[in-house]
């Protein structure tokens, strides 16, 4: 979904010239969500098509089975859709660059939220099991501090082969948690959400960003089941009727629907491809007429603009130290139509997950 939004934004920007007179060659190859291909494709690209940079990968099993290979070759993995803090650290992978906020930042904020709202809650945490999942379950642990083993009474891992998360869900249930911190990915959040609504199970729900999409997660899930859950968002979400006069989601919905006109604009994957295409663009304007691999890295680590699709008052900003492109998330409460942002945009700039391998 992100490699055909790419395609599609980069036909838009050859269409009207490139970037500085330069259009841009974009390939793409399925990897299938499986590492090992990953492998094989990133190869391809690099040793065979000769790519100058690999862009907006997504995944974190298939971003970190090519971290090394990248970075030894000196190739740019820019703009990682993945969530784990890894794809962050300059220190040692400084040819790696995640995108999107990272579920530490958001696991801090559910925990602090917790904390403020439900002080003597019983937590269960449904996680993906890998860096992703580990992450987040990691750093809600370190959140609530010295209560934390009190508080979270059932962790419940998953593996991406899975065929439900059913199981999972029903013990967290029995476990008496009324606090469910759903850190699943996109077909398992729905699962667990839909699941723990046919059960009876009426925990305060908190549902990790990525798998935030009202299309393709709450309303698969049921709208009755989704009602009340929690979120940290950070972009506009394309089916949301809040944002049906926002000029940026105009913007959008005419470049949907002129270079991408059998893809779905309401997918909030979609959105990430668009922005990362934005987020790309600046950097190459940045560079002027040096795009060689290391000046598109010193751009990229250079950065503060603002990206339409953002919400209100977030923005993109990088430095030589510091490889997380976004780090502001706003608390929003899905209504049955809608997502109600409240409190104020919450910043963090001390990540320090990046420490990680």
């Amino acid at each position: 979904m992100v490699g055909k939004s790419l395609a599609a934004y980069f036909d838009m920007l050859n269409a009207n010239g490139g970037v500085g007179g330069r259009t841009i060659k974009f390939l793409s190859y399925d990897d299938s969500y499986s590492p090992p291909k990953t492998v094989e494709q990133v190869r391809r690209l690099v040793e065979s098509d000769e790519v100058e940079l690999v862009l907006g990968l997504l995944g974190t099993p298939t971003n970190a089975a090519v971290q090394k290979y990248l970075n030894a070759k000196k190739v740019p993995q820019l703009f990682s859709v993945a969530a784990s803090g890894k794809f962050s650290n300059p220190g040692k992978y400084p040819w790696t660059m995640g995108w999107i906020p990272t579920n530490v930042l958001e696991a801090k904020i559910f925990g602090k939220y917790i904390l403020d709202t439900k002080p003597n809650a019983k937590i269960g945490v449904l996680y993906q099991n890998d860096d992703f999942g580990r992450d987040a379950l990691e750093t809600l642990k370190s959140s609530l501090g010295a209560r934390a083993g009190e508080m979270i009474v059932s962790a419940q891992k998953y593996e991406v082969t899975d065929p439900t998360v059913d199981s999972q869900v029903v013990s967290m249930k029995s476990a008496g948690a009324d606090v469910f911190y759903n850190a699943a990915t996109v077909k398992f959040a729905a699962q667990a959400i839909k699941t723990a609504h046919a059960i009876g199970w009426k925990p305060l729900q908190l549902l990790t960003s990525p798998s935030s999409s009202i299309n393709t997660v709450l309303k698969p899930a049921g709208i009755d089941a989704s009602k009340d859950v929690v979120s940290a968002l950070y972009l506009k979400e394309p089916s949301d009727p809040q944002w049906s006069n926002d000029p940026a989601m105009g913007e959008y919905r005419a470049w949907m629907k002129k270079y991408y006109a059998n893809g779905d604009p309401d997918n909030f994957f979609n959105v990430v491809g668009y922005s990362v295409g934005q987020s790309f663009r600046a950097v190459l304007e940045a560079c002027g007429n040096d795009v060689s691999r290391a000046n598109i890295m010193a751009k990229a680590s250079a950065l503060n603009v603002e990206l339409p699709m953002l919400l209100p008052g977030i923005k993109l900003k990088t430095s030589k130290t510091d490889y997380f492109p976004i780090q502001q998330l706003q608390l929003a409460r899905f209504n049955g139509e809608r997502w109600i942002l409240f409190g104020e945009i919450i910043q963090d700039e001390s990540e320090d997950v990046s420490a990680k391998d």
